[in-house]
């Protein structure tokens, strides 16, 4: 009975000596493993800024035997782009220079890219917007409305013709892509999440009501933080294939209708545009951040 105490207490010493240091030991993994030190993406091989880019030997605007260039297999980068909302001391922009549109025609074009939100807007009257074409005299948007829903908006100066649709439910720290299909043919705008379209957010628009996109995109966050990345511009209609692939490839996938794209902007490191039509950003108060994968899970 001695001996049998005599380990019980012994036991008993070393769970009292040590138990505190395992504890926090295994809060410091746990701490560690929601921060994605343990995501294999972490450790994965990351493309430099310019690695994979559009060569056009026709020059810009031409669709001519062009082809991808470089390290083109869908390697995360090293870098996205860093949005501080104005109530953070922010407010930066991108003007991405780039229209899908010439001139007065009206054409069917697409909007990609990948999205992750740092925090949501504050108040129900506030809310972000991603994306915008700036809109004379008509514009749309993406936006992320409290408490945390991404959509789009369609309207014109006059407020007198006017679509928005916010429906998809998002968090903090995931990544998301988001894609709109415009059809300006009777103006039907599909939007598409992480590769299926949601179909609460698919609207047509016809009658008098009549879509320009006649202006440059610009990204910009101003009530919300958060991150860019692989933005792309089309100016045709990608169809639903087309729109899964590109979801499939992941964050750092190439773009597809090579002879179809107007900007790509993978925003690693920098504004350029790598589609070989020479449509650089113009960034404002916008960072680039290394840490930014452990949100990040492949399709």
């Amino acid at each position: 009975m001695q001996r049998k105490a005599r380990k019980s207490q012994s036991a008993m010493e070393y769970l009292m000596t040590y138990g505190w240091a395992i504890l926090i030991i295994a809060v410091v993994l746990g701490a560690l493993f929601q921060l994605g030190v343990f995501n294999a993406g972490t450790f994965a091989p990351r493309a430099p800024p310019g690695a994979c880019q559009v060569f056009r030997p026709n020059g810009p605007g031409t669709a001519s035997f062009i082809n991808l260039e470089g390290v083109c297999n869908g390697e995360l980068p090293q870098y996205v782009a860093d949005f501080r909302s104005v109530y953070n001391g922010g407010g930066g922009y991108i003007n991405l220079g780039a229209n899908p549109n010439t001139g007065p025609v009206k054409n069917s074009w697409t909007l990609v890219y990948w999205i992750s939100f740092s925090s949501l807007p504050p108040t129900s009257s506030n809310y972000g917007f991603p994306f915008y074409n700036n809109r004379n005299p008509n514009w749309i948007n993406t936006k992320i409305s409290y408490p945390g829903t991404l959509g789009y908006e369609i309207d014109n100066v006059s407020n007198s013709a006017y679509h928005g649709c916010v429906g998809f439910t998002v968090g903090t720290n995931t990544w998301y892509q988001q894609t709109l299909v415009i059809n300006n043919t009777g103006l039907q705008v599909n939007e598409y999440d992480d590769g299926a379209v949601y179909s609460p957010c698919t609207a047509t628009l016809a009658g008098a009501y009549s879509y320009y996109s006649n202006g440059p995109f610009y990204i910009s966050y101003p009530y919300v933080n958060g991150t860019i990345a692989n933005v792309q511009i089309y100016n045709t209609s990608l169809s639903t294939n087309e729109i899964q692939y590109l979801y499939t490839e992941g964050i750092g996938g190439a773009p597809l209708r090579l002879q179809n794209l107007v900007g790509w902007w993978p925003l690693n490191g920098n504004a350029n545009d790598y589609s070989g039509n020479n449509n650089n950003g113009v960034p404002s108060a916008v960072t680039y951040t290394n840490q930014w994968s452990s949100g990040y899970t492949a399709p």
